[in-house]
């Protein structure tokens, strides 16, 4: 008798998690089998996003949370924004395993204004890619150019009624640099080992300013979520 077929894909909450070579190993392959990557945010997104939220997304990562959003929470769109060219492929690989088709996937630098565009460093380990040529330049494998696009005028275009962040550090200078009074809630998570107090302190007052109230019932340890009327 055969051996049955081995999947190409891992299961993790119900969705289809494309298997790769680069991407889908060690800690990450088990926390995905085990329900456990980014669970603090995932866990803060079931809980407070709702079925026809239009989702502002920074740092789309793999593609896990907004295949989540669009499959288990049934939102109407998903603007998403990921850095990393290299990621885009396998995002895009992710959302069809899913049926996923109400994502816009945004590979582009978010910045306060719009201006030129930016170098992005590729490295052999595309997980490490980035902004940040001193980390290790021996690892550099191409240097290429991505866009920059305005926060202010994607959030015009984009209405979002929700906001989910997750970029390693740049939240400090990004997020109080735009108007987020159209939200109704948002999901951050903080690097204070890298923005320090005074970058926390930073993001609490944007969302303040905008009349979001930190919500502890979804929030967790650095993982904050913040919201109106709750």
């Amino acid at each position: 008798m055969d051996a049955p077929a081995k999947s190409p894909f891992i299961r993790s909450r119900g969705m289809n998690i494309p298997k790769h070579p680069d991407i889908t190993t060690g800690r990450i392959r088990g926390a995905l089998r085990d329900g456990l990557y980014e669970r603090k945010e995932c866990d803060a997104v079931m809980r407070v996003v709702r079925k026809g939220d239009r989702v502002l997304e920074l740092g789309g990562g793999i593609g896990y949370m907004s295949t989540l959003l669009s499959v288990k929470k049934n939102v109407a769109s998903v603007v998403s924004y990921e850095a990393n060219p290299m990621l885009a492929p396998y995002i895009r690989s992710v959302h069809a395993a899913n049926g996923v088709t109400n994502v816009d996937l945004r590979t582009a630098l978010l910045s306060p204004q719009d201006g030129p565009p930016v170098e992005f460093h590729l490295r052999r380990n595309f997980l490490s890619s980035s902004l940040d040529r001193a980390s290790d330049p021996e690892s550099i494998t191409n240097t290429v150019q991505i866009p920059r696009h305005g926060l202010r005028r994607v959030l015009d275009e984009t209405a979002p009624d929700v906001l989910v962040c997750d970029i390693e550090g740049a939240e400090a200078d990004l997020l109080p640099a735009a108007d987020w009074t159209g939200l109704r809630v948002a999901v951050i998570e903080l690097h204070p080992q890298w923005i320090g107090q005074n970058g926390v302190q930073a993001v609490f007052d944007a969302m303040h300013r905008a009349g979001l109230t930190y919500f502890p019932k979804a929030s967790e340890a650095k993982v904050v979520t913040f919201g109106k009327g709750w």
